[in-house]
């Protein structure tokens, strides 16, 4: 008897409480805000690679490079915090054809300019100084943060935009903000570093533009649901 009363009772406040939960009437949406500005600042990964059979030669000499390379940047008066050392490697290659040992020697320093006008200068100057690889150039805002928080509030009014929309055909109205899911992705465009300044052009008294900076544009993506009222 007592077991039956006790399912009774469970049975009763499982359809009360099925009674009680309500769907709510949602509409889900997609926003997106695009910001775009034209980036004020360049980060330049540049790389010495240094090859031979003798470890300590292989060494020395791309130390010495990149020596110069150090002394170059500073003379173009990149401050000290905006470029440091991000790779150090001495690695051995057996040719087992010829079954000897060559060593590769790779320095890598990245730098961030802050003044697009030194660009050409510098990055002709790096190349006559020793860096024999370019591997990153990406031109970026500094107020790449400001930016974001300005295309997310974009998203935002874009998602309610569309929920307005779609809703008012039905004679309904798009109440608050349920769940809300940041799809953003960062993206920071990195274009081909163009070529040094030719030296005919440089005899004839003319010079080359090398860049076509364009703009950055920073994009942010939400899903929102929204209740209808």
């Amino acid at each position: 008897m007592k077991k039956l009363v006790l399912f009774l009772t469970i049975m009763f406040m499982t359809m009360s409480y099925g009674q009680e939960i309500k769907q709510i009437p949602l509409i889900n949406v997609n926003g997106e805000g695009k910001v775009k500005v034209a980036p004020d600042q360049v980060c330049i990964s540049a790389t010495v690679e240094t090859k031979g059979n003798n470890a300590k030669d292989v060494k020395k000499q791309n130390d010495e490079k990149m020596d110069a390379v150090l002394k170059f940047i500073k003379k173009m008066n990149v401050p000290t915090a905006d470029f440091k050392t991000k790779q150090v490697a001495l690695n051995p290659q057996y040719d087992y054809e010829k079954k000897k040992t060559s060593y590769n020697a790779t320095q890598t320093v990245e730098i961030v300019v802050k003044d697009l006008s030194k660009y050409d200068e510098l990055m002709e100057g790096l190349v006559q100084q020793g860096i024999n690889r370019i591997d990153r150039v990406s031109f970026e805002s500094s107020k790449l943060a400001q930016y974001q928080s300005e295309a997310r509030k974009l998203a935002m009014k874009d998602a309610k935009v569309k929920a307005e929309e779609y809703v008012s055909v039905l004679g309904q109205k798009v109440g608050k903000a349920f769940t809300i899911s940041d799809n953003s992705q960062v993206y920071h465009p990195q274009p081909m570093y163009a070529a040094m300044r030719m030296k005919e052009a440089d005899a004839m008294g003319s010079s080359n533009e090398t860049l076509a900076i364009g703009e950055i544009e920073i994009t942010a993506n939400v899903s929102v649901s929204f209740v209808l009222d």
